[in-house]
């Protein structure tokens, strides 16, 4: 990939993360356990608990990329290797932390990605803040997914055909 193009990239998926994790931010620090579950629901309890987790460290890959890319983006002499590493990371570590949440409070359903409705289904029903935030977030890792979609396959085997470990 050209150095401008994925200097370019490392541009927008940075200011995609930012807003994932200001989201991610605002929302862990005006959402506890206890306000989420006001009907003190046992399912629910583990429901939330889960997502809170999953939320959590989301914001903590996302926030580790930030400052990769961040890094890569002030270096004098821009190097795409470094960059695209990180890019990588961002798509394995990132994305596919949103998308496959360790606790499956929620999962995309790929019948639905077409159809402009909001593919994300809930194990349980949350509320709203929760939902919200789901979706919001939702639409920034679908971007991120199709911007970074080289990562996830075609430069692992170019690393490979090169003799590279990943």
């Amino acid at each position: 990939m050209a150095v401008q193009n994925v200097k370019n990239l490392c541009e927008t998926t940075r200011a995609n993360l930012k807003e994932a994790i200001s989201k991610m931010e605002l929302f862990l620090n005006h959402h506890s356990l206890s306000q989420l579950n006001v009907e003190n629901d046992a399912a629910m309890e583990e429901f939330y608990k889960g997502f809170l987790s999953d939320t959590r460290h989301l914001l903590v890959f996302c926030e580790v990329a930030y400052e990769k890319l961040g890094v890569s983006l002030r270096r004098p002499n821009f190097n795409v290797e470094y960059s695209e590493k990180v890019l990588y990371e961002v798509y394995h570590n990132c994305v596919n932390n949103f998308f496959y949440p360790k606790n499956e409070c929620y999962s995309e359903d790929g019948r639905y990605a077409y159809t402009g409705q909001d593919a994300i289904r809930f194990r349980k029903k949350p509320c709203r803040a929760v939902r919200d935030l789901t979706i919001e977030l939702s639409k920034i890792f679908e971007a991120l997914r199709e911007d970074l979609y080289y990562y996830e396959t075609d430069y692992i085997t170019q690393k490979r055909m090169q003799g590279e470990r990943v």
